[in-house]
C-alpha cells in the first residue's frame, strides 16, 4: 500500500471486514479486488448504467463512483448477500421464473435496486418499480420481464 492508504472497517453481507485500502479506491474496487465479490459489475465508471449498484446502509449506490472510505462503519450488501442459507431470495427466484435476464450483466444491479425498493415499499405499483429501476440500464432491453419479476416477488413476499 502506498502513502495514501488507510484502515477501513465495514460490514459486507453481514460479515465484519477490516481492510487497508488506498484513499481513492471505489467501493466497487474494494468489493471486487479485495473481497473477491465479482457480482458487482463495473461498466460505465460514471454512475450511469447501474450495473454496480449495491446497498449501503440499505440505500442503493453506484459502487463505481462511491469511495470505499465513505462506507466506513456502514453495512454494505451485494448481490452475493441476497441468498440465505443456500436459498435464493424471492426476488432472485422471480428473476429466474420470469426469465428476467438475457446476458445477465445488468442483473446484479437490477436485483439490488429492486431489493432496496421492496424493502422500503413491499407492495409497489408498476410505475413505482419502473421509477426505482430508472438508473439501471439493460442493454438487451429486457425491461418487461424484469418489471414482472419485481412485481411477482412483491406478491410472493405478501403471501409468504
Amino acid at each position: 500500500m502506498g502513502f495514501d492508504s488507510i484502515d477501513l472497517r465495514l460490514t459486507v453481507n453481514e460479515r465484519p471486514q477490516r481492510l487497508r485500502i488506498e484513499v481513492n479506491e471505489t467501493l466497487a474496487d474494494l468489493l471486487r479486488d479485495h473481497l473477491g465479490l465479482s457480482g458487482t459489475k463495473v461498466s460505465c465508471d460514471a454512475q450511469v448504467c447501474g450495473a454496480c449498484t449495491v446497498l449501503v446502509a440499505g440505500l442503493p449506490v453506484s459502487a463505481c463512483t462511491y469511495l470505499a472510505i465513505d462506507a466506513e462503519g456502514r453495512a454494505v450488501r451485494t448481490v452475493e448477500g441476497l441468498a440465505r442459507d443456500g436459498r435464493l431470495s424471492a426476488l432472485q427466484q422471480a428473476f429466474i421464473d420470469h426469465a428476467a435476464f438475457q446476458c445477465g450483466f445488468c442483473t446484479p444491479g437490477m436485483l439490488m435496486a429492486a431489493t432496496a425498493l421492496l424493502e422500503e415499499n413491499p407492495h409497489p405499483t408498476r410505475d413505482e418499480v419502473v421509477e426505482a429501476l430508472e438508473g439501471n440500464l439493460c442493454r438487451c432491453t429486457g425491461y418487461a420481464p424484469i418489471i414482472a419479476a419485481v412485481l411477482a416477488a412483491a406478491e410472493t413476499e405478501a403471501t409468504a
